[in-house]
């Protein structure tokens, strides 16, 4: 009689040990994938915060702070709704995918693109400080500068980009010329890089009486940016490369080598017997930066620029006026030599360069003028070759220009004179392609050098084309801290 409660009592103990266990199990397992009612809870799913914080691909879309290899090749771009920033915010479901596609826009203006491209380190001290004060308080020099590179800024900046460069670099032109494509320098630098002749041709640069490469900005700008990405190779550190364009390599590289020798820093700052001009490069180009970078700070306004390209080059294949270009775009004489320094005669030559410069809202209106004188002459000079005996008045009268127009168009005068087997231009007798045989280089005449004192250029008034001369020197006027280090002059090496 006592088994049946015995039996009853163990029962339903070994009921409640397996219920207890199956709820142990089930509580045990809920972490673990194919567990739990949906059959698909996961940790996420207990902290949703989790799925915030997974790792993701290691890809940025912003320009990466140390300066690539010299590399012709453009960079890779990562689509907006690929970007990491897309993909948390995708992943979180809120709103701020939307504040990504934003950011992924490009800049509204050129001048912060150019900010967005900063790369090099900031530099201090006094030269920085001085070179600040001499452009800060100069306001009309530095507005001048800024409109000089308005139609060329675009290009350069892309150009820049392109290669992966450091976007200071398209601030050069500022203290190399003042982006003033008729520069020239005591030293026969010429254009808003100011290469030399010699420099010029060894990268491509053609130059002859007709054309000068040097100050055709398109073609000058690869020949400078190909140069700049060779000196970077050389030094893989971009303020000697920047050294080397003012001072050249052998001279950068001999001054490394004597640091190196004594175990000294080999750092732009920390380089001996470097020329005054050099020492205040790099400093110039800082000062400049900075300015660009928060012209505020230095009671400035920078004018708007927008960030879209200005002009455009364009290939013609017959001989033609200078004066008549301009008139097909409908610029002024002016304005069409402003954007084709290069080439040097009254004329444009084809075969010595087929392309010129236009606004590319005057492109279609040049073509469109172009495309009816099909037929007719575009050229009212040819070339001619001064016979013995000859002089300028017999030449002139024999095909009834004057004197002054001869010289004019061949930049004779004062202490140039014809002479005999001299191939000069004189005008055509309407053929539809004149012949244009091969003429002297024109005469350029540069700024008196400095003689035993340090000087500063001034604010040269706006470039106009067929000035020979650009650039004027006078002392400067005392800078903010004149006791260590006042500016000095910079004259092209390169």
């Amino acid at each position: 009689m006592f088994e049946l409660p015995c039996r009853t009592d163990l029962m339903s103990k070994l009921a409640l040990l397996s219920f207890t266990i199956a709820a142990l199990l089930s509580a045990g397992c809920a972490h673990l994938p194919g567990f739990g009612s949906s059959g698909s809870t996961s940790a996420a799913q207990a902290d949703p915060s989790a799925a915030m914080d997974w790792p993701t691909p290691a890809i940025s879309n912003t320009t990466a702070p140390t300066p690539p290899e010299p590399t012709l090749l453009p960079r890779a771009e990562i689509p907006a709704d690929k970007s990491p920033e897309t993909s948390r915010a995708a992943r979180r479901g809120n709103s701020t995918s939307s504040n990504a596609t934003d950011a992924a826009e490009p800049p509204r203006d050129v001048w912060q693109r150019i900010r967005n491209g900063f790369q090099m380190s900031h530099m201090n001290g006094n030269l920085v400080n001085d070179w600040e004060t001499y452009y800060a308080t100069r306001p009309e020099y530095f507005a001048r500068m800024i409109e000089n590179s308005r139609p060329f800024l675009f290009h350069i900046i892309t150009e820049v980009e392109r290669r992966g460069m450091p976007a200071e670099i398209a601030l050069l032109p500022m203290i190399e010329s003042a982006y003033n494509p008729v520069a020239y320098s005591s030293a026969h630098a010429s254009g808003i890089w100011q290469f030399i002749p010699s420099t010029g041709k060894n990268y491509g640069l053609k130059q002859n009486g007709w054309y000068d490469g040097r100050r055709d900005v398109i073609a000058a700008t690869s020949a400078a940016l190909d140069y700049l990405q060779n000196l970077y190779g050389m030094f893989k550190d971009w303020e000697l490369a920047l050294a080397s364009y003012n001072w050249g390599e052998g001279a950068v590289q001999r001054a490394v080598d004597r640091n190196q020798a004594k175990g000294l820093s080999t750092s732009y700052q920390s380089l001996t017997n470097m020329p005054a001009e050099t020492r205040n490069y790099l400093p110039k180009l800082i000062a400049v930066k900075n300015i660009i970078a928060d012209p505020a700070r230095f009671g400035l306004t920078l004018a708007h620029m927008s960030n879209e390209s200005y002009i455009e080059a364009i290939t013609v294949k017959r001989h033609i006026d200078v004066a008549l270009a301009a008139k097909f775009a409908d610029m002024t004489p002016d304005e069409f030599k402003f954007l084709n320094p290069a080439h040097n005669k009254p004329v444009i030559n084809a075969n010595s360069a087929e392309t010129i410069v236009l606004p590319k809202h005057k492109v279609a209106i040049f073509m469109a003028n172009l495309n009816e004188h099909d037929d007719k002459p575009l050229a009212s000079w040819k070339t001619y070759t001064v016979k013995a005996g000859e002089r300028a008045e017999t030449i002139a009268k024999k095909h009834n220009i004057s004197v002054a127009e001869l010289n004019s168009a061949n930049n004779l005068g004062g202490r140039r004179h014809i002479v005999t087997g001299q191939t000069i231009l004189v005008p055509s007798s309407g053929e539809l392609q004149p012949v244009l045989a091969e003429v002297a280089a024109p005469v350029q005449v540069a700024a008196r050098a400095p003689v035993r004192r340090p000087v500063a250029r001034t604010p040269a008034r706006k470039a106009v084309p067929g000035n020979r001369v650009t650039t004027t020197r006078v002392p400067p006027k005392p800078a903010a801290k004149p006791a260590v280090g006042k500016p000095l002059a910079q004259t092209a090496s390169r």
